[in-house]
C-alpha cells in the first residue's frame, strides 16, 4: 500500500480546541451523532468564533467534554486514517503469555507502539523479527481508554530491502524442502538429440553457450527459446519457455543466465520457475550465475552447473572425445574379429584332424567292441548274482530245517526228559530235608512238652468247662468243681477249701 500523502494543515480550530471554539461536526458523525447537545433544537445557526492566536476564551462549563468523550472523539479521528503502512526500527519485541506481541516502531524523532493480536500472529509474523531490524508494519489505529494512549494494530508485518528478499527466500526453499523439491536428479542422456535453452537472446549467458557448443561439437542440434531473465515479470517468462521447450520435444533443457547480485537474479528464486522445473518431463540443467550464486532453480533442476559454459559442457557431447573413443572401439572391434576368425580356424584344423573324420569305420570296431565288453560285464554280472541267490537259498533252507516242528518237537521233548529227571532228583532231595528237619522239630517239641513234664509228677488244673489253667486259689469257692489233668488223664474233682501260702515254705515246714 504506498504511503499516504501528507496533508496541508487545514484553517480553524483544531482537535484539540476547546468545545466552544470547534465548529459542529456533520449529522451522523461525532458526539454529535450519539448524544445531541442542549442547544441542538435553539433553531439558531449562529457562527462559532474562530481560533485566534490570542489568548484562549474560558469554555463554557455546560460544553465541556469529558475524558471519555474527548477519547471516543480522537478515536473516531484516527479512524478515518482507515489501514496505513509504517515505516521505523524495531524494538521492545515482548510475546505475552496470553499469545499477543507487543513491540514499538520507532525513527530519530517519534517511537509508535505496536499490537499483534493472538490470532493473527502466524498471518502478520512470516519471520522471526529482531530489535534494531527496518520493518514496514501494515495495520489500523487504535485508542487504547485506559491508558490514554494511542498504537497501531498490525496486521502484516514485513522487513524492508535485502533483508526481505532473504528471508523471502528461506521461507520458499524451507517449503519446496517439505515438497521433496530438492530430491529428484534424473539422469542426463548420454547424446540428446536436441538441446533446448533457455535464456535471453541478446545476453553473455547464450554467447558462452554456443562458443563452447563451437569448441565440443559444432552444428549440435540446439532450441533456443528467448526470455526476460530479470526484471518486472521475468520469472512468469521463463516459467513459459520452460514448459514451451518441454512440450517441443527436447531430450534436456538448459536454463542459464550470466551473474549478478541478489536482485539481478531473483527471477530464478520464484516460485513460478521452480514448478516449472518440476513439471518438467526431462532432465533440467541450471546454469544460473557464477560458482558462488545458488538459486531455487539450482535446487529444483535435476543437475547443477556452476556456469553457462558449465551446463553446455555438462548437455553436450565432445566431438573429438566421440571420435576417439570410436576409433578406439574400432580398433577392439578389428582385434576381436581377428581373433574370432584365428579361434574359429583353429578349431576347425583340429577337427579336421579327429580319426572320425579321417577313418569314418572305426566307429563300427569300437561300437562292436564295446558291446561285447558290455556282454561279457552283463553274463560275469548275471553268474555271480545267480551264485549270490542261490548261496542265500541254501541259507534259508537250513533255517527252515532248524525251525521246523519236527526239530522243534525233538528239542522240546529231550528238554522235558531233562527237566523230569530234574524235577524228580529235586523232589526227592527236598522231601528228605523236610524230614530230617520234622524230625529235629519233634525232638525239640517232646522235649518241652507239659505232658512230658505231666509224667513227672506234675498236674494242670482248671475250673469245670474252661480252658485256661489255674495260677492262684484266689477266686476258688468252696465245692466248685475243677479239672485236674494229669499226664495220663483228668480228674473231676470239688474245692474242699483253700489255703493261701507259699507250697514250698510249706514243704520245708514239713
Amino acid at each position: 500500500m504506498p504511503r499516504r500523502a501528507k496533508e496541508t494543515p487545514r484553517e480553524g480550530p483544531g482537535l484539540f480546541d476547546a468545545a466552544a471554539s470547534r465548529p459542529a461536526p456533520p449529522a451522523g458523525e461525532g458526539r454529535a451523532a450519539q448524544s445531541p447537545s442542549p442547544d441542538a433544537n435553539a433553531g439558531q445557526d449562529e457562527p462559532r468564533p474562530t481560533r485566534t492566536r490570542g489568548p484562549e476564551p474560558e469554555p463554557e462549563e455546560d460544553a465541556a467534554l469529558s475524558v471519555s468523550e474527548l477519547t471516543e472523539e480522537i478515536k473516531g479521528s484516527l479512524g478515518a486514517f482507515g489501514r496505513v503502512r509504517v515505516r521505523g526500527e524495531l524494538s521492545g519485541l515482548k510475546r505475552a503469555a496470553s499469545g499477543h506481541v507487543y513491540f514499538d516502531l520507532k525513527d530519530e524523532g517519534a517511537r509508535l507502539s505496536c499490537v499483534i493480536w493472538r490470532g493473527s500472529v502466524s498471518r502478520a509474523l512470516r519471520f522471526e523479527p529482531e530489535d534494531g531490524q527496518e520493518l514496514v508494519a501494515h495495520g489500523r489505529l487504535d485508542v487504547y481508554p485506559p491508558r490514554g494512549s494511542y498504537n497501531l494494530i498490525v496486521e502484516r508485518l514485513e522487513p524492508i530491502g535485502l533483508g526481505a528478499l532473504l528471508i523471502k527466500l528461506e521461507l520458499l526453499k524451507r517449503e519446496l524442502a517439505e515438497l521433496g523439491r530438492f530430491d529428484r536428479h534424473r539422469p542426463l542422456p548420454a547424446m540428446p538429440r536436441t538441446v533446448g535453452v533457455v535464456t535471453s537472446r541478446d545476453g553473455a549467458a547464450l554467447r558462452d553457450f554456443l562458443r563452447t557448443r563451437s569448441l565440443r561439437f559444432p552444428g549440435y542440434p540446439v532450441r533456443l527459446c528467448h526470455t526476460a531473465v530479470q526484471g518486472p515479470g521475468a520469472a512468469a517468462s521463463i516459467a513459459d519457455a520452460i514448459a514451451r521447450l518441454d512440450r517441443s520435444g527436447v531430450d534436456v533443457i538448459v536454463v542459464c543466465r550470466g551473474g549478478g547480485s541478489l536482485e539481478d537474479l531473483w527471477a530464478f528464486n520464484e516460485r513460478a520457475v521452480a514448478d516449472a522445473i518440476w513439471n518438467a518431463s526431462v532432465p533440467v540443467v541450471s546454469g544460473v550465475g557464477h560458482e558462488s550464486d545458488t538459486t531455487l532453480c539450482d535446487l529444483v533442476a535435476d543437475h547443477r552447473a556452476h556456469t553457462p559454459t558449465d551446463a553446455a559442457q555438462t548437455v553436450l557431447p565432445d566431438r573429438a572425445e566421440l571420435a576417439a573413443g570410436l576409433e578406439r572401439w574400432t580398433n577392439f572391434l578389428f582385434q576381436a574379429a581377428d581373433r574370432t576368425v584365428s579361434e574359429r580356424a583353429r578349431r576347425l584344423g583340429d577337427l579336421a584332424r579327429r580319426r572320425v573324420l579321417v577313418r569314418p569305420d572305426w566307429i563300427l570296431g569300437d561300437r562292436v567292441a564295446h558291446l561285447d565288453a558290455k556282454r561279457r560285464r552283463l553274463i560275469g554280472a548275471l553268474e555271480s548274482a545267480l551264485r549270490g541267490r542261490t548261496n542265500t537259498l541254501t541259507r534259508l533252507l537250513a533255517r527252515i530245517e532248524r525251525r521246523s516242528p519236527g526239530a522243534r518237537l525233538r528239542e522240546f521233548e529231550g528238554r522235558l526228559v531233562h527237566a523230569a529227571s530234574r524235577l524228580a532228583a529235586g523232589g526227592q532231595r527236598a522231601v528228605d530235608t523236610r524230614t530230617a528237619d520234622l524230625r529235629g522239630l519233634a525232638r525239640a517239641l517232646e522235649g518241652v512238652s507239659p505232658l512230658k513234664v505231666l509224667g513227672r509228677g506234675y498236674s494242670v488244673t482248671r475250673r469245670a468247662g474252661e480252658t485256661r489253667p489255674l495260677a492262684s486259689v484266689k477266686g476258688l469257692a468252696a465245692r466248685e468243681e475243677i479239672d485236674v489233668r494229669l499226664h495220663d488223664g483228668t480228674i473231676r474233682a470239688a474245692v474242699v477249701s483253700t489255703e493261701p501260702g507259699d507250697p514250698a515254705a510249706k514243704e520245708k515246714r514239713s
